[in-house]
Protein backbone atom coordinates (compact mmCIF):
# COMPACT_ATOMS: atom_id res chain seq x y z
CA UNK A 1 0.00 0.00 0.00
CA UNK A 2 1.54 3.49 -1.31
CA UNK A 3 2.11 5.99 2.03
CA UNK A 4 0.72 8.94 1.75
CA UNK A 5 3.30 11.91 1.96
CA UNK A 6 0.43 14.60 2.25
CA UNK A 7 1.40 15.40 5.92
CA UNK A 8 5.00 16.09 4.78
CA UNK A 9 3.92 18.71 3.22
CA UNK A 10 2.64 20.67 6.20
CA UNK A 11 4.89 23.74 6.65
CA UNK A 12 6.89 23.40 10.45
CA UNK A 13 6.86 27.06 11.98
CA UNK A 14 10.52 27.99 11.96
CA UNK A 15 10.36 31.16 14.46
CA UNK A 16 12.29 28.81 16.80
CA UNK A 17 14.30 26.37 15.71
CA UNK A 18 17.40 27.22 15.22
CA UNK A 19 19.82 27.90 11.98
CA UNK A 20 23.32 28.02 11.12
CA UNK A 21 26.07 24.38 12.01
CA UNK A 22 24.36 22.55 13.79
CA UNK A 23 26.05 19.45 15.22
CA UNK A 24 25.09 16.88 17.54
CA UNK A 25 21.30 16.58 16.80
CA UNK A 26 18.90 13.73 17.48
CA UNK A 27 15.65 13.36 16.28
CA UNK A 28 12.62 11.51 17.56
CA UNK A 29 9.97 11.26 14.76
CA UNK A 30 9.73 8.41 12.54
CA UNK A 31 7.42 7.53 9.89
CA UNK A 32 5.93 4.67 8.17
CA UNK A 33 8.70 5.22 4.93
CA UNK A 34 11.29 4.56 6.94
CA UNK A 35 9.84 1.01 8.01
CA UNK A 36 11.60 -2.61 7.45
CA UNK A 37 8.14 -3.29 5.33
CA UNK A 38 8.50 -0.10 3.46
CA UNK A 39 11.95 0.06 2.19
CA UNK A 40 11.41 -3.72 1.29
CA UNK A 41 9.04 -2.52 -0.69
CA UNK A 42 10.72 0.00 -2.18
CA UNK A 43 14.04 -0.90 -2.94
CA UNK A 44 14.20 -4.66 -2.75
CA UNK A 45 13.14 -7.07 -5.52
CA UNK A 46 9.59 -8.63 -4.50
CA UNK A 47 11.00 -12.36 -4.73
CA UNK A 48 13.81 -11.01 -2.47
CA UNK A 49 11.87 -9.17 -0.17
CA UNK A 50 9.41 -12.18 0.05
CA UNK A 51 12.63 -14.78 0.89
CA UNK A 52 13.29 -12.02 3.77
CA UNK A 53 10.33 -12.09 5.15
CA UNK A 54 10.18 -16.31 4.83
CA UNK A 55 13.66 -16.60 6.66
CA UNK A 56 12.62 -13.78 9.23
CA UNK A 57 9.67 -16.39 9.70
CA UNK A 58 11.48 -19.25 9.49
CA UNK A 59 13.46 -18.69 12.83
CA UNK A 60 10.92 -17.33 14.74
CA UNK A 61 11.70 -13.50 14.35
CA UNK A 62 9.54 -10.87 12.93
CA UNK A 63 10.94 -7.93 11.05
CA UNK A 64 11.72 -4.94 12.85
CA UNK A 65 8.80 -2.19 12.45
CA UNK A 66 11.38 0.29 12.49
CA UNK A 67 15.26 -0.95 11.81
CA UNK A 68 16.33 2.65 13.62
CA UNK A 69 15.81 5.14 16.69
CA UNK A 70 16.61 8.65 15.26
CA UNK A 71 17.35 9.28 19.10
CA UNK A 72 19.95 7.26 19.01
CA UNK A 73 21.50 8.86 15.72
CA UNK A 74 23.82 12.09 15.44
CA UNK A 75 23.34 14.53 12.85
CA UNK A 76 24.64 17.46 11.49
CA UNK A 77 22.26 20.04 10.25
CA UNK A 78 23.38 23.16 7.94
CA UNK A 79 20.23 25.75 8.06
CA UNK A 80 20.38 29.38 6.26
CA UNK A 81 19.64 31.97 8.45
CA UNK A 82 16.87 32.98 6.35
CA UNK A 83 13.87 30.44 4.62
CA UNK A 84 13.29 31.92 0.92
CA UNK A 85 9.40 32.58 0.64
CA UNK A 86 8.22 29.33 -0.82
CA UNK A 87 10.41 27.37 2.02
CA UNK A 88 13.64 26.14 2.08
CA UNK A 89 14.94 23.45 -0.07
CA UNK A 90 16.92 20.45 1.38
CA UNK A 91 19.69 18.39 0.47
CA UNK A 92 20.17 15.01 2.41
CA UNK A 93 23.76 13.89 1.95
CA UNK A 94 25.20 10.40 1.68
CA UNK A 95 28.77 10.79 2.95
CA UNK A 96 31.16 7.40 2.26
CA UNK A 97 32.87 8.04 5.48
CA UNK A 98 31.23 7.84 8.96
CA UNK A 99 31.52 11.00 10.76
CA UNK A 100 28.71 13.75 10.04
CA UNK A 101 30.76 16.89 9.24
CA UNK A 102 29.79 19.75 6.46
CA UNK A 103 32.26 19.82 3.60
CA UNK A 104 34.10 22.60 3.74
CA UNK A 105 32.87 25.40 1.73
CA UNK A 106 29.70 24.17 1.24
CA UNK A 107 27.89 26.44 3.76
CA UNK A 108 27.88 29.64 1.45
CA UNK A 109 26.93 28.20 -1.45
CA UNK A 110 23.67 26.58 0.65
CA UNK A 111 23.06 29.59 1.73
CA UNK A 112 22.52 31.18 -1.55
CA UNK A 113 20.30 28.36 -2.76
CA UNK A 114 18.60 28.80 0.44
CA UNK A 115 18.92 24.76 1.13
CA UNK A 116 19.41 23.50 4.00
CA UNK A 117 21.87 20.17 4.13
CA UNK A 118 21.35 17.40 6.64
CA UNK A 119 23.71 13.91 7.17
CA UNK A 120 23.97 11.89 9.82
CA UNK A 121 27.30 9.79 11.56
CA UNK A 122 27.62 5.90 10.88
CA UNK A 123 26.29 5.97 7.88
CA UNK A 124 29.83 5.13 5.57
CA UNK A 125 30.61 2.69 3.05
CA UNK A 126 31.01 0.34 5.66
CA UNK A 127 27.65 0.71 7.07
CA UNK A 128 25.00 -1.95 6.24
CA UNK A 129 22.13 -0.05 3.70
CA UNK A 130 19.17 -1.36 3.80
CA UNK A 131 19.29 -1.88 7.74
CA UNK A 132 20.69 1.46 8.36
CA UNK A 133 21.96 4.00 4.91
CA UNK A 134 19.06 4.37 3.46
CA UNK A 135 16.47 4.61 6.99
CA UNK A 136 19.07 6.59 8.87
CA UNK A 137 18.87 9.13 5.47
CA UNK A 138 15.10 8.73 5.11
CA UNK A 139 14.62 10.02 8.51
CA UNK A 140 16.97 13.02 8.32
CA UNK A 141 14.90 13.98 5.36
CA UNK A 142 11.67 13.37 7.46
CA UNK A 143 12.48 15.35 10.44
CA UNK A 144 14.39 18.11 8.76
CA UNK A 145 10.71 18.60 7.14
CA UNK A 146 8.88 18.20 10.27
CA UNK A 147 10.97 20.99 12.11
CA UNK A 148 11.46 23.37 9.43
CA UNK A 149 9.50 25.22 6.38
CA UNK A 150 10.61 22.60 3.84
CA UNK A 151 9.35 23.28 0.04
CA UNK A 152 8.17 19.18 -0.88
CA UNK A 153 9.28 20.61 -4.28
CA UNK A 154 12.84 20.71 -3.49
CA UNK A 155 13.46 17.94 -1.52
CA UNK A 156 17.01 16.10 -3.26
CA UNK A 157 18.91 13.43 -2.11
CA UNK A 158 22.97 13.27 -2.58
CA UNK A 159 26.15 11.48 -1.92
CA UNK A 160 29.41 11.48 -2.91
CA UNK A 161 31.37 8.27 -4.05
CA UNK A 162 30.05 5.61 -2.43
CA UNK A 163 27.17 7.35 -1.00
CA UNK A 164 26.29 8.95 -4.38
CA UNK A 165 25.06 5.36 -5.45
CA UNK A 166 23.07 5.22 -1.82
CA UNK A 167 21.44 8.78 -3.21
CA UNK A 168 20.82 7.45 -6.49
CA UNK A 169 19.17 3.69 -5.13
CA UNK A 170 16.72 5.99 -3.02
CA UNK A 171 15.98 8.61 -5.31
CA UNK A 172 14.79 5.49 -7.33
CA UNK A 173 12.42 4.11 -4.18
CA UNK A 174 11.38 6.92 -3.03
CA UNK A 175 10.54 9.26 -6.05
CA UNK A 176 7.34 10.43 -4.32
CA UNK A 177 9.76 12.15 -1.60
CA UNK A 178 12.82 13.18 -3.35
CA UNK A 179 12.40 15.57 -6.86
CA UNK A 180 16.13 15.00 -7.72
CA UNK A 181 19.73 13.59 -6.94
CA UNK A 182 23.13 15.09 -7.07
CA UNK A 183 25.48 12.16 -7.61
CA UNK A 184 28.75 13.26 -6.75
CA UNK A 185 31.45 10.83 -8.38
CA UNK A 186 29.24 7.35 -7.87
CA UNK A 187 26.66 5.62 -10.10
CA UNK A 188 25.32 2.62 -10.50
CA UNK A 189 22.96 0.72 -13.00
CA UNK A 190 19.08 1.16 -12.57
CA UNK A 191 17.12 -2.37 -13.40
CA UNK A 192 20.49 -4.51 -12.80
CA UNK A 193 22.68 -3.08 -9.76
CA UNK A 194 19.68 -1.10 -8.31
CA UNK A 195 16.32 -3.26 -8.69
CA UNK A 196 12.88 -1.16 -10.03
CA UNK A 197 10.29 0.24 -7.75
CA UNK A 198 6.45 -0.74 -8.19
CA UNK A 199 5.29 0.74 -11.05
CA UNK A 200 4.09 3.89 -9.61
CA UNK A 201 7.26 4.78 -8.17
CA UNK A 202 9.07 4.18 -11.50
CA UNK A 203 6.92 6.47 -13.60
CA UNK A 204 7.54 9.53 -10.92
CA UNK A 205 11.02 8.75 -11.64
CA UNK A 206 10.63 8.93 -15.16
CA UNK A 207 8.19 11.76 -14.70
CA UNK A 208 9.62 14.25 -12.20
CA UNK A 209 13.10 13.32 -10.96
CA UNK A 210 15.92 15.55 -11.52
CA UNK A 211 19.48 13.76 -11.77
CA UNK A 212 22.61 15.40 -12.10
CA UNK A 213 25.86 13.65 -12.09
CA UNK A 214 29.02 15.57 -11.36
CA UNK A 215 32.08 13.75 -11.55
CA UNK A 216 35.88 14.92 -11.94
CA UNK A 217 37.15 14.59 -15.38
CA UNK A 218 40.53 12.44 -14.12
CA UNK A 219 38.22 9.86 -12.39
CA UNK A 220 38.21 7.18 -15.32
CA UNK A 221 36.56 4.74 -12.91
CA UNK A 222 33.70 7.11 -11.82
CA UNK A 223 33.48 8.04 -15.55
CA UNK A 224 32.96 4.79 -16.96
CA UNK A 225 30.28 4.02 -14.29
CA UNK A 226 28.32 7.22 -15.06
CA UNK A 227 28.28 5.93 -18.93
CA UNK A 228 27.10 2.54 -18.07
CA UNK A 229 24.17 4.45 -15.64
CA UNK A 230 22.87 7.14 -18.30
CA UNK A 231 22.42 4.07 -20.51
CA UNK A 232 20.82 2.38 -17.75
CA UNK A 233 18.72 5.22 -17.61
CA UNK A 234 17.73 5.76 -21.23
CA UNK A 235 16.69 2.32 -21.13
CA UNK A 236 13.90 2.66 -18.96
CA UNK A 237 12.75 5.77 -20.12
CA UNK A 238 14.71 8.75 -17.69
CA UNK A 239 15.54 11.79 -19.71
CA UNK A 240 15.78 14.91 -17.30
CA UNK A 241 19.58 14.06 -16.60
CA UNK A 242 22.32 16.38 -16.50
CA UNK A 243 26.14 15.29 -16.88
CA UNK A 244 29.06 17.62 -15.28
CA UNK A 245 32.95 16.99 -15.58
CA UNK A 246 34.87 18.51 -12.96
CA UNK A 247 38.24 19.88 -14.94
CA UNK A 248 41.34 18.65 -13.17
CA UNK A 249 39.77 16.66 -10.20
CA UNK A 250 39.89 13.43 -9.67
CA UNK A 251 37.79 11.11 -7.63
CA UNK A 252 37.47 14.13 -4.83
CA UNK A 253 34.22 15.61 -3.38
CA UNK A 254 33.08 18.78 -5.61
CA UNK A 255 34.28 21.74 -4.76
CA UNK A 256 32.10 24.72 -3.33
CA UNK A 257 32.16 26.44 -7.56
CA UNK A 258 31.23 23.37 -9.09
CA UNK A 259 28.59 22.38 -6.36
CA UNK A 260 26.99 25.52 -6.72
CA UNK A 261 26.79 24.78 -10.26
CA UNK A 262 25.41 21.37 -10.01
CA UNK A 263 22.69 22.79 -7.43
CA UNK A 264 21.42 24.67 -10.22
CA UNK A 265 21.05 22.37 -12.64
CA UNK A 266 19.15 20.11 -10.45
CA UNK A 267 16.42 22.51 -9.68
CA UNK A 268 15.99 23.18 -13.54
CA UNK A 269 13.45 20.32 -13.86
CA UNK A 270 12.79 19.54 -17.56
CA UNK A 271 9.47 17.57 -18.16
CA UNK A 272 9.82 14.81 -20.75
CA UNK A 273 8.32 14.46 -24.21
CA UNK A 274 4.68 13.10 -23.30
CA UNK A 275 4.51 11.15 -26.36
CA UNK A 276 8.35 9.67 -26.39
CA UNK A 277 7.52 8.75 -22.39
CA UNK A 278 4.45 7.30 -23.30
CA UNK A 279 6.06 4.65 -26.23
CA UNK A 280 9.05 3.95 -24.17
CA UNK A 281 6.68 3.41 -21.26
CA UNK A 282 4.74 0.60 -23.56
CA UNK A 283 7.85 -1.13 -25.22
CA UNK A 284 9.09 -1.88 -21.52
CA UNK A 285 5.91 -2.85 -20.25
CA UNK A 286 5.44 -5.33 -23.91
CA UNK A 287 8.90 -6.75 -23.04
CA UNK A 288 8.47 -7.76 -19.66
CA UNK A 289 5.08 -9.43 -20.20
CA UNK A 290 6.41 -11.64 -23.31
CA UNK A 291 8.90 -12.41 -20.69
CA UNK A 292 6.26 -13.05 -17.96
CA UNK A 293 4.08 -15.06 -20.55
CA UNK A 294 7.14 -17.09 -20.83
CA UNK A 295 7.52 -18.36 -17.15
CA UNK A 296 3.66 -18.85 -17.50
CA UNK A 297 3.64 -21.08 -20.02
CA UNK A 298 6.57 -22.70 -18.48
CA UNK A 299 4.42 -23.25 -16.00
CA UNK A 300 1.84 -24.91 -17.19
CA UNK A 301 3.57 -26.85 -19.53
CA UNK A 302 5.03 -28.87 -16.49
CA UNK A 303 8.68 -27.35 -16.93
CA UNK A 304 8.89 -25.78 -13.29
CA UNK A 305 12.61 -25.47 -13.05
CA UNK A 306 12.73 -23.60 -16.58
CA UNK A 307 9.55 -21.07 -14.81
CA UNK A 308 11.53 -20.91 -11.72
CA UNK A 309 14.84 -19.77 -13.88
CA UNK A 310 12.81 -17.09 -16.17
CA UNK A 311 11.56 -15.66 -13.11
CA UNK A 312 14.48 -15.28 -11.27
CA UNK A 313 15.68 -13.62 -14.48
CA UNK A 314 12.05 -11.37 -14.61
CA UNK A 315 12.58 -10.36 -10.87
CA UNK A 316 16.63 -9.05 -11.27
CA UNK A 317 15.53 -7.01 -14.41
CA UNK A 318 11.81 -5.89 -13.60
CA UNK A 319 11.85 -5.74 -10.01
CA UNK A 320 8.37 -4.00 -8.60
CA UNK A 321 7.63 -3.32 -12.00
CA UNK A 322 7.00 -7.11 -12.69
CA UNK A 323 4.74 -7.19 -9.60
CA UNK A 324 1.71 -8.02 -8.58
CA UNK A 325 1.92 -10.89 -11.46
CA UNK A 326 5.41 -12.17 -10.64
CA UNK A 327 4.11 -12.76 -7.25
CA UNK A 328 1.05 -14.54 -8.52
CA UNK A 329 3.58 -16.63 -10.40
CA UNK A 330 6.04 -17.87 -7.51
CA UNK A 331 3.26 -18.47 -5.16
CA UNK A 332 2.00 -20.74 -8.03
CA UNK A 333 4.95 -22.82 -8.34
CA UNK A 334 5.73 -22.98 -4.32
CA UNK A 335 2.50 -25.01 -4.96
CA UNK A 336 2.98 -26.83 -8.06
CA UNK A 337 7.23 -27.92 -6.93
CA UNK A 338 8.40 -26.61 -4.11
CA UNK A 339 12.30 -25.63 -4.72
CA UNK A 340 14.76 -28.09 -3.08
CA UNK A 341 15.93 -26.86 0.45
Amino acid sequence: MAVSLAWLAIAATAKDAPTGMLDGVTFTQVSPLSGSAELARRLVTPLNARRLQQQASAHGVALADQPVDPSREHFVLYVPANAPPGGYALLVFVPPWNDARLPPGWAPVLDRHGMILVTAAGIGNDANVLDRRDPVSLLGAINVMARYPVNPQRVYIGGFSGGSRVALRLALGYADLFRGALLDAGSDTIGDTIPLPPSALLQAFQAGTRLVYLTGADDPARQDADRRSLQSLRDWCIEDVDRRAMPRTGHDLADPASLDRALTSLETHHAPDAARLAACRAHVVDAMNQQLDEADAALKTGHADQARTLLESIDHRYGGLAAPRSMALAAQLEQAAPPSP
